[in-house]
């Protein structure tokens, strides 16, 4: 089973070298756009240990590069949260998606309980994006503390 795009999703079309979606190539120095490598990106929103503001201006970012470089799918890690009823993070990107805060680049999302094995929201993201049924095999299925994002 191929392993999860984590790290480098694009490749500079400059040096052809991989990359981050954002920034600046770290081989050549090339602002360009980069070329995606992948149709599906996984942002780890915790890494780091942002405030939930600082993680939810990162995914702001990542979903306007990935949408200009061709991504059609985003899984994003934002946890659960110590609490047991999720964490600032979650709520945060939850708030922002059901409040239409991405809807010029998101089409669909689907929160990590509602894709567990077999059930409607399962079928639905699979079925929009046969090659997510990969990724989502790498995850605890029915994960709460992920959120899928379905790109224009």
């Amino acid at each position: 089973m191929p392993k999860l795009q984590r790290m480098l999703p694009a490749e500079c079309l400059e040096c052809g070298n991989p990359r981050h979606l954002l920034g600046n190539c770290l081989n050549c120095g090339s602002t360009d756009l980069p070329q995606a490598l992948t149709d599906t990106v996984v942002l780890n929103l915790e890494a780091g240990g942002p405030s939930a503001e600082a993680a939810l201006e990162r995914l702001t970012l990542h979903v306007r590069a990935a949408s200009e470089a061709g991504i059609r799918a985003l899984i994003v890690i934002h946890g659960y949260g110590s609490s047991g009823a999720g964490g600032k993070i979650k709520w945060l990107v939850r708030d922002a998606l059901e409040n239409n805060f991405f809807s010029d680049r998101v089409d669909e999302y689907y929160f990590g309980e509602d894709l567990s094995a077999g059930s409607a929201g399962y079928h639905a993201v699979i079925k929009r994006r046969s090659s997510l049924k990969q990724h989502l095999s790498q995850f605890k299925i029915g994960n709460a503390g992920m959120t899928v994002l379905l790109m224009h």
